[in-house]
């Protein structure tokens, strides 16, 4: 196994998942990229490798009920393919600043009337 006694270490660089072409950036959101975790099974959820040794679905079998991969601990905060839908970036952009802060005034549009 590739990821076979890899450390639960940090995988984002500058709050994004470079290595996830339509990842979306955290920076700038409030919101801080989380490390990988081991769930109750063993497996190691967030690290990017998708293949664990200890998954029900390495070891599928007509025995292993699918419930047993449902719930939280199956979900990573910040690496998981759900950030990648539009709605969810559209979630993350919502929590941004905007780019011309601090230069924008609090209240008055100058440049309304200007195109």
């Amino acid at each position: 196994m590739k990821n076979k006694g890899q450390k639960l270490n940090k995988i984002g660089i500058d709050e994004t998942l470079p290595h996830q072409i339509e990842a979306p950036s955290f920076k700038g959101t409030g919101i801080k990229m989380e490390p990988p975790f081991k769930n109750s099974q063993g497996v190691i959820i967030g690290d990017s490798y998708y293949a664990s040794e200890n998954s029900p679905l390495e070891n599928w079998s007509d025995e292993v009920d699918p419930a047993i991969m449902a719930g939280d601990e199956w979900v990573h905060p910040t690496n998981d393919i759900g950030w990648n839908t539009t709605e969810n970036k559209e979630l993350l952009e919502q929590k941004r600043k905007p780019q011309a802060y601090p230069f924008m005034h609090p209240t008055k549009d100058v440049s309304r009337g200007t195109d």
